[in-house]
């Protein structure tokens, strides 16, 4: 795998190119993917974010968005998925297998729940081992294997995406016991890219982990001067341990990682879309 870094601005890709943007909304998740026509949503960030995330889509000219995955009922990483949700055609919402118990009784969940249902999603719970195509990529659940009303973080739906040679392991705010699940099941692999769960979290991205998927670029979603202190400094010392190419949303803004099958291309800073 090769990489090039970009600072400046981007442009519309070529049909051959994936596209995954790691879109900047403060403290919290929400990452786009564009492949050959095809559109993928994964979380969205808190309710605040939500125009901000409208913006992003149809400046990349979305109109449908063939996926959705809400990877766990907690509002920085769907706050405002049912405003999203009204703006744009959806084909198919994933979410975790939530229990009875686990479905949290919060006004954004309803409200996404309702919105669902109103225009007649698809709704699928994620199982291990699921897969679907976008364009010329395809992806897979790892995770949950099962959900835990008590730490509703190991919930999150977690995912491998493959393009060419290319993938990235994306796994939502999936601690420890998540991690090890995944490992032991065997549902992991060496990755290119690795989204650090759970913002670089100190409970997230255990060495065992690391050491199965041996990351070669690292995007770490997390908010400017946040209260929790994330990224984790140990944390940092793990990823810095596989690569030296980790980014951050607080500092960097939007990355925007590019796919040709074969090379990666890392943009940073953007000034405007095209």
């Amino acid at each position: 795998m090769v990489w090039n870094s970009v600072r400046g601005n981007i442009h519309k890709p070529a049909d051959d190119i994936m596209r995954v943007s790691f879109i900047d909304v403060g403290q919290g998740d929400c990452i786009y993917i564009s492949c050959d026509g095809k559109n993928m949503l994964i979380d969205c960030g808190e309710k605040s974010e939500y125009t901000n995330v409208i913006s992003y889509l149809n400046r990349e000219e979305a109109t449908r968005l063939d996926y959705v995955i809400a990877t766990h009922p907690h509002s920085d990483h769907m706050g405002g998925m049912s405003k999203i949700i009204k703006q744009f055609e959806v084909g198919e919402v994933i979410i975790p297998p939530l229990t009875e118990e686990a479905i949290p009784l919060t006004s954004f969940f309803s409200d996404f729940v309702d919105v669902v249902e109103k225009n007649e999603i698809p709704l699928t719970q994620a199982k291990v081992g699921m897969k679907g195509i976008l364009g010329d990529a395809e992806w897979r659940i790892i995770s949950p294997s099962e959900c835990d009303e008590e730490n509703l973080n190991n919930c999150s739906v977690g995912i491998i995406l493959k393009h060419g040679e290319n993938n990235f392991c994306l796994t939502g705010d999936a601690e420890e016991e998540s991690e090890k699940t995944m490992v032991y099941s065997g549902v992991t692999e060496n990755v290119d890219v690795f989204k650090a769960a759970h913002h670089g979290g100190a409970t997230s991205n255990t060495e065992l982990f690391l050491s199965m998927i041996q990351p070669e670029i690292a995007v770490i979603s997390c908010g400017k001067g946040n209260s929790y202190g994330h990224p984790n400094d140990e944390v940092m010392k793990r990823l810095e341990s596989y690569t030296e190419e980790i980014y951050r949303t607080d500092t960097d803004g939007t990355v925007v990682i590019e796919s040709d099958g074969k090379e990666l291309t890392v943009i940073t800073k953007e000034e405007s879309l095209w």
